[in-house]
């Protein structure tokens, strides 16, 4: 474990998996934190990666900012390259759930030289969403739990949400409900949805990094419109992986298929990578 001190936070980032690996950053959602990838870093490791895992503001004791503005995304953002910066890494394989597929979203758009490739798992681009939220009222009813974490009717919500969490995971939901127990945790937690809107965070605008968008058709949360309305919004190699019958916490529910998933992406992320050297002669 490396603790990293960086932005005024800190946050101790797990680093495993064979050196000269291929390195691959991965981000969770809410109201999991890290142990949500604990059954795909021993095989991605076995797939030949170097993998970077940590608990992100909010979720980490060392970064628990007071004010609900430092939840915003972009902020999320700053500390992902910050913590790249602190490793030494210049970039990396991106692979990001829920709210961390969000960070990636914009990782990769806001700072496409830090990313080799991205899978956003369950959360498609936010532009997709926000169309989809606006054409469609079953998208609208999706989300309409988000306004009431925002409220102060928020943390029992949040309870609520953790028991379906538990229905679909059993035992496996038990560390986050545990967790969630520590109020400043799940105020910290909250307060992501909280920033929604704040207006220093800029619409994000079209990626271009190679990426995978691997959906589960029985998310609680997004809709088809939007997961297949991701792809106009990807201006580079893109992938669309649909899961019939898993539902939105697919890092656990399916981690078989999104193993494949990510091993694909990034391998063929590598070789372009690896072609793009040899003729900038790198």
């Amino acid at each position: 474990m490396d603790q990293i001190t960086t932005r005024g936070l800190t946050f101790d980032v797990y680093a495993a998996g064979p050196p000269d690996g291929e390195p691959v950053l991965l981000l969770h959602g809410f109201p999991q934190d890290r142990r949500e990838f604990a059954g795909l870093l021993p095989k991605l490791h076995k797939a030949g990666m170097r993998t970077y895992v940590y608990d992100q503001r909010g979720y980490a004791p060392g970064a628990r900012p007071a004010d609900v503005g430092d939840y915003r995304l972009t902020e999320a953002v700053a500390d992902a390259v910050a913590v790249l910066d602190a490793l030494g890494l210049n970039a990396v394989h991106v692979v990001g759930h829920d709210w961390g597929a969000q960070v990636g979203w914009r990782l990769a758009a806001d700072h496409p030289e830090r990313v080799l490739s991205l899978t956003a798992v369950s959360l498609p681009h936010p532009e997709a969403l926000a169309r989809a939220v606006k054409k469609h009222g079953v998208q609208r009813l999706r989300l309409a739990y988000t306004a009431l974490l925002r409220s102060r009717a928020g943390e029992g919500l949040a309870r609520l949400l953790m028991q379906q969490l538990l229905r679909r995971l059993g035992v496996r939901g038990l560390p986050y409900v545990r967790a969630m127990r520590d109020r400043r945790r799940l105020t910290a937690a909250l307060n992501w949805y909280r920033a929604l809107d704040d207006p220093r965070v800029p619409v994000i605008g079209p990626v271009g990094v190679p990426t995978t968008f691997v959906w589960g058709t029985r998310d609680f949360v997004v809709g088809r419109a939007a997961a297949e309305s991701t792809a106009d919004l990807v201006d580079e190699d893109y992938r669309f992986v649909t899961l019939r019958r898993v539902g939105h916490w697919v890092p656990e529910e399916a981690p078989g298929p999104l193993l494949e998933a990510i091993v694909d992406r990034v391998r063929k992320g590598a070789r372009e990578e690896h072609r793009g050297g040899l003729a900038s002669g790198r």
